[in-house]
């Protein structure tokens, strides 16, 4: 990898990552057109991660400084019952990161739906087409905003937030629209929704930093056959994810108070045609 690939899918992680059309189907898109293989560089894959976490802190740091001064109050307050939340809509995306993540990545490989589909791109197609629906139905729906998400819609918001582990099916615009649907008010379901997806990322982060430093034989074997990522790459990438992070973030978050979710629906449907038919005219 390139520095300037490095740099184009740095910005393509901030961008994607917190606006709803999907980084992972995004970044799955840009592999396919450089010719990279996704799996070749996992540091890479961390650093911007990484990098889009610490783009959340650095433009949600009022509200995390409040969660954590009303958490160590050890009192039940506004910031207590908002780290229980957070904590109850981490359920779901534990129990398939820890019990179902090798299945579902084995299920929904670009390589798999190459063998099964002719189009590597079938799966990312068809779950961007998936979020287009559900942002759009979020959008026409009116139900009544609710001033605080509960315990229970926390928890179904955490189960959008794990089935958007499928490449092309938007994390931020699955668990937003699900908190529009269930009736929560806009306001608050962009904070929440950022900063719900902290601690999942930093863990799998971790999960990744340890297959990186110890590998089972055959992760070895893979690793010394592929081109390693060189620091300037992933410098540039890192630092590309973490400025534009910090824009779409901020961005975002107007977006959803204003309550314009339809254009990223209209450009989900149109990007998941591209990815039917890609393939076919690269050929």
């Amino acid at each position: 990898m390139s520095w300037f690939h490095a740099l184009i899918l740095g910005i393509v992680q901030g961008l994607t990552e917190y606006l709803p059309v999907s980084s992972s189907g995004h970044l799955t898109i840009g592999n396919y057109l450089f010719g990279i293989d996704g799996d070749a560089n996992l540091s890479f894959s961390i650093a911007v991660h990484v990098a889009t976490v610490l783009s959340t802190c650095f433009i949600l740091w009022k509200e995390i400084v409040w969660i954590f001064k009303d958490l160590f109050k050890f009192k039940w307050n506004e910031g207590t019952k908002y780290t229980v939340n957070i904590l109850i809509s981490m359920i779901p995306v534990a129990i398939v990161g820890f019990c179902l993540k090798d299945t579902v990545e084995a299920i929904f490989n670009p390589e798999v739906a190459q063998a099964r589909f002719g189009n590597g791109l079938f799966i990312v197609a068809c779950c961007l087409m998936l979020t287009a629906a559900l942002l759009a139905f979020s959008y026409w729906a009116k139900p009544r905003q609710r001033e605080h998400i509960s315990p229970w819609h926390a928890f179904v918001i955490g189960i959008a937030q794990a089935l958007a582990v499928l490449p092309g099916l938007s994390r931020s615009g699955s668990t937003i629209a699900t908190g529009l649907l269930l009736g929560n008010k806009k306001e608050r379901l962009a904070q929440f929704s950022f900063l719900m997806v902290i601690p999942p990322i930093l863990g799998e982060a971790l999960l990744d930093v340890k297959d990186l430093l110890f590998p089972d034989a055959e992760a070895a074997a893979e690793a010394a056959s592929m081109a390693s990522i060189s620091p300037v790459a992933l410098i540039v990438g890192f630092l590309a994810a973490f400025v534009v992070g910090c824009i779409a973030c901020k961005w975002m978050i107007n977006i959803v108070k204003k309550g314009k979710l339809i254009w990223f629906a209209l450009y989900c449907a149109i990007v998941s045609v591209l990815c039917f038919v890609l393939p076919y005219i690269c050929c």
